[in-house]
């Protein structure tokens, strides 16, 4: 039985499918940057580059991962590590929609794909209130950012557009959808949570030529 795809249609669907080979090659590059260092400055350094090269291209990520709901932000998991090094997810804010205060307990990459978002970083007063950390870093389209508890861990994230949706890709250096981690109000009082994905399938980055 012949693999060809007919001309015409099908042909034109295959064309038209997001190019996952820009993932794929991104979570082997990550993966053997993790398999050589485990030093946290030299991951946010290297690993920083590499999203950069996969975000300077907004042609690969899929419509169903790149969605916004009405209700609230979205977190769409891409690629867990097999032994839960590092996930890479995408996250998807409507208009006017942002994070609460929050941690992350792990390092973290933050690479914008499209639209702009607004970083607002907090640290802890004197009297154990949460204050604002400077102004909000605005990050565009190539834009990128880290967090760390060693660098700073605790902000909010806002979509920076009021007509459209803001999507950045992020890398975390766990399974980030099963940490337990903490929102926090003025007060600078934990509230636990684990975000969990809005996604129950993968997109199948291997498939691709």
């Amino acid at each position: 039985m012949s693999n060809a795809l007919p001309n015409g249609s099908g042909a034109r669907e295959l064309a038209a499918r997001p190019k996952l080979t820009r993932l794929r090659s991104f979570v082997r590059a990550f993966g053997a940057l993790l398999d050589d260092t485990q030093r946290e400055v030299h991951i946010l350094a290297r690993g920083g580059r590499l999203l950069a090269q996969l975000v300077e291209h907004d042609d690969w990520l899929p419509d169903e991962y790149a969605a916004p709901s009405s209700e609230r932000y979205q977190q769409y998991l891409l690629h867990c590590d097999s032994r839960e090094r590092f996930s890479v997810v995408s996250f998807v804010w409507g208009p006017g929609q942002a994070t609460p205060v929050h941690d992350h307990t792990v390092w973290g990459l933050i690479g914008v794909l499209r639209g702009a978002e607004l970083s607002q970083a907090y640290t802890r007063a004197a009297d154990g209130k949460l204050a604002k950390c400077g102004a909000p870093e605005r990050l565009t389209p190539g834009s990128i950012g880290a967090v760390s508890p060693g660098i700073g861990d605790v902000h909010m994230v806002s979509n920076a557009l009021a007509t459209g949706p803001s999507i950045s890709i992020h890398v975390y250096g766990a399974n980030i959808g099963r940490v337990e981690r903490s929102t926090y109000d003025d007060d600078g009082v934990p509230r636990r949570f684990v975000s969990g994905y809005a996604n129950q399938a993968l997109p199948n980055i291997w498939s691709q030529t």
